[in-house]
Formats: structure tokens, sequence, C-alpha cells
């Protein structure tokens, strides 16, 4: 996460333009902003999400992987987006950030797929969990796809679209009650 702040560089110019500079960076505020809380949301659903797991084998540790480097590419699609939010490449700085997130998703999908089918769930994950969990996945893909595609015709409505999923990702009940009490 600290790596994103990074990408706000300290403003440079005459004496006395100090505010000026910094308040011409507010497209780097809230690219940076948005992706701080897209990936501290990230790390707490992984956490939640590995509290289901009782072992662990090789296609948990490759898919885990993968989906930890979407995770760590974030910092460069935030960069991207806030050097063009506010120019005529907004369309496609949004669609590519958008998309950063359709991949990450899939990787969710793939993440969790691979735990149910290799019969790696602790034994108090209900099937109503594993439903709720698979269906918001599948959801959040299909949204983020729309936020895609709706941010070449829309930047600012394709933004938000992304944007409103951390409400779904903070909302999502990974754990049943008995495995929440362990």
């Amino acid at each position: 996460i600290t790596l994103l702040i990074l990408e706000i560089r300290v403003p440079h110019g005459e004496a006395g333009g100090l505010w000026a500079g910094l308040l011409a960076l507010w497209p780097s505020y809230i690219a940076f902003l948005m992706s701080f809380i897209v990936i501290l949301i990230m790390w707490v659903n992984h956490h939640e999400l590995l509290r289901m797991v009782r072992s662990v084998n090789y296609p948990f540790l490759f898919a885990n992987g993968l989906l930890l480097l979407t995770v760590t590419f974030v910092p460069f699609p935030t960069a991207v987006l806030a050097a063009n939010l506010t120019t005529p490449d907004a369309k496609v700085a949004v669609a590519f950030y958008c998309a950063t997130f359709v991949a990450n998703a899939l990787l969710w999908n793939l993440l969790f797929t691979t735990m149910v089918r290799g019969g790696l769930l602790r034994r108090e994950v209900t099937a109503a969990t594993v439903d709720t969990v698979r269906r918001t996945y599948y959801v959040g893909v299909l949204v983020y796809v729309l936020a895609t595609g709706l941010a070449f015709v829309r930047p600012a409505l394709g933004l938000i679209l992304n944007a409103s999923l951390c409400v779904v990702w903070i909302r999502l009940g990974y754990r049943s009650e008995s495995v929440a009490s362990s």
C-alpha cells in the first residue's frame, strides 16, 4: 500500500506557488485514495478468505500468487489514472484502471474455485457461505466489466461504478458463525 504514495510528486514551481501546485495534484489524491481503500479492502478480504482454509496445495499457492500479482500491479494503473484524469485520454485511463480490477476479480474467482474444488475449506464453512462468496465474486467480475465498458462512454460513471464495489467487498461475509467464533 505504501508504494502508492510514490506517485504523488512534490510540486516544484515559482516561489509562492506551492499551494496552487498542491491543489493541481487533486487527480493524484483521488486516485491514491481510491486505490488505497481498494487495496486495504483486498488485504482484509484476503485475510478473511484464508481463515476459511484448513490446508493448501500447489494450485492454491499459484492461484494466490497470481492474485497477489494483480494487487501489486494496482499502483501502475493508479498512476496512469492520476496522470490522465483531466486529459483527453481520461476514457482510456479509466478503462485501463477498471480493467485491472476485472483481472483481479477473475483471479479472486480462481483462488476461491481452487479452494472449493481442492477440498481446502474448513468443515465449518457452510454451503451457504460458499454460495454467497461465489455469487458475489461472479457479480464483481460482471460489474467491473461493465465499469470498464462504461469508462469509454462516461469515464466518471465508470470510475464511480468501479468504486461502488468497495461497499460490496466490505459487506461480504466470508465466514459462517461457527468459523467466525474460532
